[in-house]
């Protein structure tokens, strides 16, 4: 579940994002859920270096008009004025995207100023009669904005004095936590999404029915732990995971029943629950969810790892955890002390770790700081599969925003432009920027080497390393450009689909163009090697051979693939023409003959391989079910391709000893030379690794 477009499975969502990310078709629309879900997705898509135009900002709901002296001049945040203001524009935004249903709160000093259905709960495509969104009654899935419950429970633990943030986790849990460096993991690395830990996506959402077993899913398959704790933001939905089991070994309570009894009643959340399914009183209550409002409905998504996303909860009940979250419950029961709130809005790490990223957007204790028009804001988002969901809060104006909608739309970025649109048109409306001074920036020669420090090529801090699914890196790669002025294109930019201009307006910070969000980078001796983006999102410099993976490795499997295939053309060739064949020529053919056999077994094996591997991809990142047996029979024909450059090889020096030509020898040499890119890729991009997880 992640915060706007960070979701495919932030997400429950992708991941992801699974938490989201901007996607560009649909298998790269699925990688995005997928690490996004549970966004729980995916990072951001794949786009060309090329220096292009700055995009221009989304269109936004229209803002007040400015007063006559030409400062903005924001209409009264009341009810009339919201609830209009949404009205003109939900409707149509629903329609144009192919969204079924929305659901919004807004909350401010201290009261629920509104909450609004848009659309339909049920489309009836299923049968039966539609039924409307109800902002009191309809149950949304709110993906991964559910780890600010999660993130909240740890903070009542901590105010209570029965957890340490900054203590090495390992202290409360009952099982050994995957390492690889000797730092502790603490809380606040859970909290911040700086544990060090790879992404898994296998079955993080599951079909109804499905158990959720929170301390099974953390210790089965763990992910590796890959960056040293506290030092690169990488979005993990383990690691909230982690964080909620902190909270049940800790109160000996299931974390289901322990937010229940401390956080959603005292909140005033009549309905919310995080049981899956939900109770049988509210199962009439849940919007079904759809990938366009055209489709048919989906049923219950069922998140394995809860604290990370398994929230259910209507309009209303996400108004009254705002005001919660805000220091003003409903029901005048504070969750939390005003400090410990404060606190949880604060970054929670510093340059000491992060280095000139933490110039950038930082993670607060479970918030993502979405700061815009000088204003102070905190958010999260969240994607299941189906459902898409934002919230706001501003601290300093005592002011929150909702919204959850229950369909995935007609493409890949269709959510995050609706999502996107509400949330700043609703700044952009009510909390227009107030004479915010100007950064003072950098003088051009330094721009220009910071520029040129910074060009190359990225892949996704959020991504999966030890498994056949590093692959998915390719699908996400952006290529950062230095211009000629000193500043920067970013290729697809940060949350885009498009290219995007940066220039830098404070050491190691650049702004986009025409535009308010903001990246940080860090030096990597000489280089850049790590640009934070989005709080919990990094992208880190590729391996050099990242741009060239894909081209090279389609015409290895072209070469062997002709290779396959001569052998029975040849043989088809011979017999329609019925030519004779003289006995220097048959004792040529014999010689060699287990060398080629081998080689050409081998070939087949490796292509049949990779188109397997092809097609498992595509089906993970559509939460299908892989069995273990099919993968290590991929694994099996992966491996016969790799021994397969040993006859090769042979079959080369045996022509060459042989003098058996020029076209046969560049034959075999080219053969070799596609076993030995194709076996390159195998290593690599761990298909050939001891475990299959994914």
């Amino acid at each position: 579940m992640s915060t706007i477009a960070r979701g495919a499975s932030d997400d429950v969502t992708a991941p992801p994002d699974p938490a989201g990310r901007p996607r560009r078709h649909r298998l790269v629309a699925r990688a995005a859920a997928a690490l996004a879900v549970v966004t729980l997705t995916a990072g951001t898509v794949a786009g060309c270096a090329t220096a292009q135009a700055p995009t221009p900002p989304p269109a936004l709901p229209a803002p007040a008009a400015p007063a006559s002296d030409g400062a903005p001049s924001a209409p009264a945040l009341e009810q009339g004025d919201v609830e209009a203001w949404l009205d003109g524009f939900l409707p149509a935004a629903l329609e144009r995207e192919g969204i079924p249903g929305a659901a919004v709160a807004v909350v401010h000093d201290g009261e629920v100023l509104t909450t609004r259905g848009y659309g339909w709960a049920d489309t009836g495509a299923d049968g039966g009669e539609p039924v409307p969104v109800d902002p009191e009654r309809t149950l949304f899935r709110p993906g991964s904005v559910s780890k600010l419950v999660t993130a909240a429970a740890v903070m009542q633990l901590v105010e209570q004095g029965r957890v340490d943030l900054d203590a090495d986790v390992s202290e409360y849990l009952d099982f050994d936590l995957p390492r690889r460096f000797d730092e502790p993991v603490t809380l606040r690395h859970l909290l911040t999404h700086t544990a060090g830990f790879e992404e898994r996506i296998r079955g993080l959402i599951g079909a109804e029915g499905t158990p959720a077993d929170l301390r099974h899913e953390l210790v089965t398959d763990p992910p590796e732990q890959v960056y040293r704790p506290g030092t690169v933001p990488a979005y993990s939905n383990y690691g909230n995971a982690l964080a909620g089991y902190v909270v049940e070994r800790v109160s000996g309570q299931p974390f289901e029943q322990y937010v229940q009894d401390h956080l959603l009643e005292p909140a005033g959340m009549t309905t919310a629950t995080f049981e899956q399914p939900v109770p049988e009183p509210l199962a009439d209550r849940l919007a079904r969810g759809y990938e366009t409002a055209s489709g048919p409905g989906h049923g219950f998504e069922v998140v394995t790892t809860p604290p990370a996303g398994a929230l259910s909860a209507t309009a209303t009940d996400m108004a009254h955890f705002m005001l919660a979250m805000l220091g003003e419950p409903s029901t005048g029961q504070p969750v939390l002390e005003p400090a410990t709130l404060a606190l949880m809005e604060e970054p929670g790490l510093d340059a000491g770790t992060l280095g000139t990223l933490a110039e950038g957007p930082r993670m607060a204790l479970g918030f993502f700081q979405e700061d815009r028009n000088g204003h102070r804001i905190v958010g999260h988002g969240g994607d299941t599969l189906y459902f898409h969901s934002h919230l706001q809060l501003y601290p300093d104006e005592r002011t929150g925003v909702f919204v959850s909608v229950n369909g995935s739309g007609e493409d890949g970025l269709a959510t995050l432009r609706l999502r996107e649109q509400l949330v700043h048109g609703f700044t952009d409306r009510y909390f227009p920027a107030e004479g915010t001074a100007a950064r003072p920036g950098v003088d051009q020669a330094t721009a220009r080497e910071h520029a040129a420090q910074m060009a190359g090529t990225y892949t996704q801090s959020r991504s999966m390393h030890s498994t056949f699914l590093r692959v998915t890196d390719l699908l996400s790669v952006t290529h950062v450009t230095a211009q000629p002025d000193g500043r920067v294109v970013i290729a697809p930019g940060p949350l885009s689909d498009r290219p995007v201009l940066y220039e830098e307006v404070e050491p190691w910070v650049w702004q986009e163009v025409g535009g308010q969000r903001t990246v940080s980078a860090r030096l990597d001796g000489d280089r850049v090697g790590a640009v934070a983006y989005d709080s919990a999102f990094t992208m880190l410099r590729a391996d050099p051979a990242t741009d060239v993976a894909l081209p090279v490795l389609g015409a290895a499997a072209l070469v062997l693939l002709a290779g396959v295939l001569v052998w029975p053309v040849a043989a088809l060739v011979r017999l329609v023409r019925r030519r004779p064949v003289d006995r220097a020529e048959s004792e040529a053919r014999r010689a060699g003959r287990t060398a080629r056999v081998l080689t050409r077994l081998a070939s087949l094996g490796a292509v049949v391989a990779l188109a397997g591997w092809a097609g498992t991809v595509m089906a993970v990142m559509s939460f299908a079910e892989v069995p273990t047996v099919a993968l290590r029979g991929l694994q099996g024909l992966q491996a016969l391709g790799v021994l397969g450059l040993v006859p090769a090889v042979l079959r080369v020096v045996g022509d060459v000893r042989r003098r058996a030509g020029w076209r046969r020898v560049t034959g075999g040499v080219l053969i070799v030379l596609a076993l030995g890119v194709v076996a390159w890729f195998a290593v690599t991009y761990r298909l050939l690794a001891p475990s299959v997880s994914y």
